[in-house]
């Protein structure tokens, strides 16, 4: 170095980011109970460390919708499989600057261990948060329609399997006429130390021996909170019979389970509102991609079912684009008095290509507006227009559209010409009827539809043995291609279509179809199902039945027309 040049003072070197523990309670079940804090914390996660409760996660089926929630790079630590100590890990990864989040089922410091790991942080130095959870005693009872602090004054809550400290005295647990919450009641005597519980025969027994009386209501609710919830009332006397005839069929799952002893749950069948949804736990495919099925997803949720998409269709770019320059270009020089959209993506490909060189709705000013269906019209509004032709509510399609299509009248039409931009498979019903009616068509491939990849090999299995309780048909080429790709739905699955045409090709594949849309919209298909399964519903209770959904009843050979 030369000696006479002037040092370069050394430039200051970022200062680490400090990391930080999250102790983040998801609720006792679906990922929709999750707080916003907890998802606000997920979302700026380094490092997320799962429930350690493999039935739990397993029962819930939420997380991938828990996960969803965190950045794409997210670190992923299942804490099933961890081996070592999670709270030292946790510590250890927070040293190293990250971001970490430890999930709890239920409140991290309700029934969790949380406070250990709080406890590690601060011992560590290390900044460290708690979002509380939805606690499984208040949740799971609400959603069983238990009104704890409704019928008196008192609850009691007790924990059948504690993590270590006094055992429950159910003697003094019986004394008096409060109503008692029981966690961890699935635990069955002779596990291992820390995890072992009374049992239920034991509990009732020792409760009527404490005093309580035999007639006391009962309410045992396994995987609360969730859609493969059941609750099973009775009496203290009677509890273990009505267990083993209900656990004999094997439809359900057995834990994990929350039992509530005393006056509230005489109100449990009077104030059922979550078990009782007409499509509740139904697994419900639906064939379409993730944008498109979005809102039919929501509605199906709101009904109780658990709906999967399965795309069965891709949609593609038409193979050469100078057909839909042309019409781009014709749109803004006023070829074209009208513009029929019989699709969402008929609207979504010409948006595109006129956002592409620039242009908005103002392009299609003088120009009217036709569509078929509720979800094109939505897309046509969804970009500023507002359609000006619809079929009737009980005809949306082409024909539809055709019945109330003005004919061509050259004194009062200035321009005869008609652009519809549609999918390289559409039927030619809609030119057709327009050329009849002296109008000019330009019928433009606006987009290509190709059968999509197989789905994974367990939802292909479940498509053919069962595993779905219903499948919505959308359109014929949904039909076509959910079996080319993945077979025939079993006999006991449901299928409900959205209208004549799609009931027709169902048909022709051999498939029986319980319900048919009063109107082709995917909203009114939902409903329709919703209906069918509420009737399915009321016809079993009637009969002195247990309700069960199709895929729990008995498979026999496959449907037949």
């Amino acid at each position: 170095m030369n000696a006479n040049a002037i040092p370069r003072p050394e430039e200051p070197r970022p200062a680490p980011r400090p990391g930080h523990v999250a102790l983040v309670g998801t609720g006792p079940g679906g990922a929709d109970l999750l707080t916003l804090r907890g998802a606000d914390l997920l979302r700026r996660a380094d490092v997320v460390i799962t429930l350690r409760e493999p039935a739990a996660e397993e029962l819930a089926g939420f997380r991938t919708e828990l996960l969803a929630h965190c950045p794409e790079d997210v670190t992923v630590i299942e804490a099933a499989e961890c081996g070592g100590d999670i709270n030292a890990l946790a510590v250890a990864r927070a040293r190293e600057g990250r971001r970490v989040v430890r999930l709890y089922s239920g409140d991290p410091f309700f029934g969790c261990r949380g406070a250990d790991l709080v406890a590690a942080c601060e011992q560590a130095g290390v900044e460290v948060e708690v979002a509380p959870g939805v606690s499984a005693v208040t949740a799971v009872p609400t959603f069983a329609g238990i009104p704890l602090l409704g019928e008196g004054p008192e609850v009691r809550l007790l924990n059948a399997r504690p993590h270590g400290g006094a055992e429950v005295d159910w003697h003094e647990a019986a004394a008096g006429d409060a109503a008692l919450v029981i966690l961890g009641a699935d635990a069955p005597p002779g596990e291992e130390p820390g995890h072992q519980g009374p049992g239920f025969d034991v509990m009732c027994k020792t409760l009527i021996a404490g005093g309580r009386p035999p007639a006391t209501p009962v309410a045992v609710v396994r995987a609360g909170g969730t859609t493969r919830q059941t609750t099973v009332t009775s009496t203290l006397a009677r509890l273990v019979a009505e267990l083993k005839s209900k656990d004999a069929k094997g439809h359900h799952v057995t834990a994990p389970a929350l039992m509530v002893v005393g006056a509230p749950v005489a109100r449990q069948s009077e104030l059922s509102w979550y078990e009782t949804r007409p499509l509740f736990g139904w697994r419900v495919l639906v064939p379409r991609t993730k944008e498109q099925a979005a809102a039919l997803s929501d509605q199906l949720r709101g009904y109780g079912a658990v709906p999967e998409e399965v795309p069965t269709i891709s949609v593609e770019p038409p193979r050469t684009p100078q057909q839909m320059e042309r019409a781009v270009r014709g749109l803004v020089t006023g070829r074209y008095q009208w513009v029929a959209f019989t699709s969402t993506n008929a609207v979504r490909a010409i948006r595109e290509r006129l956002e592409s060189y620039g242009l908005d709705a103002r392009a299609f000013a003088g120009v009217k507006v036709a569509v078929v269906g509720e979800a094109t019209a939505r897309a046509v509004r969804d970009f500023g227009i507002q359609p000006d032709l619809e079929p009737p509510e009980d005809a949306q399609s082409s024909a539809g559209l055709v019945s109330v299509w003005p004919p061509y009248d050259a004194e009062i039409d200035p321009i005869e010409r008609v652009l519809l931009p549609r999918a390289d498979i559409a039927t030619e019903t809609l030119a057709a009827g327009l050329d009849e009616r002296g109008w000019e068509v330009d019928d433009v491939t606006a987009y290509r539809t190709v059968r999509a990849a197989p789905p994974p090999a367990p939802v292909r299995e479940a498509i053919k043995g069962g595993g779905f309780d219903a499948v919505l048909f959308t359109s014929s080429s949904t039909v076509r291609n959910l079996v080319g790709i993945a077979g025939k739905p079993h006999n006991t699955t449901a299928i409900a279509v959205i209208g004549p045409e799609t009931e027709k090709t169902a048909i022709e594949f051999g498939l029986r179809v319980d319900v048919v849309a009063p109107k082709a919209s995917v909203s009114a298909l939902a409903e329709a199902l919703s209906e069918y399964g509420a009737a399915k519903r009321r016809e079993a209770i009637e009969a002195g039945k247990p309700v069960l959904k199709p895929s729990q009843k008995r498979r026999g050979r496959r449907r037949k027309v």
